[in-house]
């Protein structure tokens, strides 16, 4: 039988974070071969994740991946139980290389995410090794990619240690009015992570959102004692603040709010005789819609201590 060195427990460990001794166990088993010993200790990665399958995984990071042409932007939303964890060396090295790979890979879906090879190991093998790393249960939960021709551009923002991300596409006239907003796209990236606008443009807005605001609206004047003859003059004012408030294009630009974000846009096109217009924007924030479960930290040690 081959001889387990120190080297090659040293090696082992830097590829799963496993402890030392597991390291040594792993190889004494599989016979030094280093191939065998991280297929066991993926085995023994496995009982953790069975272990924490039915946890809430509602924080983590938003990774975002922008070619070098900035022409393709992907933002992906990768979650784990505890914001301790999202700040962990080995979670945040597998939340970038999940996203890279979605990017390069052009992947159109979690389930075909789920299916897929990555680095010459399957999905869940990634899962498995990034659990037993941080200890915790990991989970790629959604991503989006957008894309733009030659006289496009695309750029992005993370904000607050990735907790918010942001990416956004913009048409342009030509090719050289592109490269010219690049910058600007990225300050509008920046605002909308700050002012977190639900809709791209007033007409993104669906009917019924707007039914339920014209009732609350109704609600607002007939509490303030106004008369029912002049609801119909004031509510399509309120209706119209609402979707200003609401539509990226037409909020106030943060560095500049006399301008509207779709005026601001078209400003830096100007100055260079052309033309851009928002075409696409995602944002996520990090367990946004996600229940989380509310345990108090003296419950989670009891429980962590009765487990042991």
């Amino acid at each position: 039988m081959a001889e387990v060195t120190p080297a090659m427990i040293k090696e082992l460990r830097e590829a799963t974070g496993a402890g030392l001794l597991d390291c040594k166990k792993a190889l004494s088993e599989s016979g030094a071969d280093m191939e065998a010993a991280l297929e066991w200790l993926r085995k023994k990665g496995l009982s953790k994740v069975s272990k924490v399958a039915g946890k809430v995984a509602a924080e983590g990071t938003v990774s975002i991946q922008i070619s070098d042409d900035f022409k393709k932007a992907t933002l992906v939303e990768v979650n784990c139980q505890t914001d301790f964890v999202a700040k962990n060396e080995n979670f945040v090295s597998f939340a970038n290389e999940m996203s890279s790979y979605i990017h390069v890979e052009g992947t159109a879906s979690v389930e075909a995410l789920q299916s897929a090879t990555i680095g010459g190991k399957t999905f869940e093998e990634k899962m498995g090794e990034a659990i037993q790393k941080v200890g915790e249960k990991v989970d790629v939960r959604r991503f989006d990619t957008i894309s733009v021709g030659e006289s496009g551009v695309v750029n992005g923002y993370t904000h607050a240690g990735g907790n918010i991300g942001v990416i956004i596409a913009v048409n342009c006239d030509s090719a050289k009015t592109a490269a010219a907003v690049k910058d600007m796209v990225k300050s509008i990236a920046m605002h909308a992570a700050a002012m977190n606008p639900i809709y791209m443009t007033e007409a993104e807005i669906p009917a019924e959102i707007l039914a339920k605001e014209k009732e609350i609206a109704i609600e607002e004047l007939k509490k303030e004692g106004k008369p029912e003859a002049m609801f119909d003059k004031i509510i399509p004012g309120k209706l119209k603040k609402y979707a200003k408030d609401n539509s990226l294009v037409d909020q106030p630009f943060v560095m500049d709010d006399k301008k509207s974000v779709a005026q601001a846009l078209a400003d830096a096109a100007k100055a260079v005789g052309g033309t851009a217009t928002i075409v696409a924007y995602r944002r996520f924030q990090v367990g946004e819609g996600i229940e989380k479960n509310e345990v108090s930290f003296a419950d989670e040690v009891a429980a962590q201590l009765g487990n042991k």
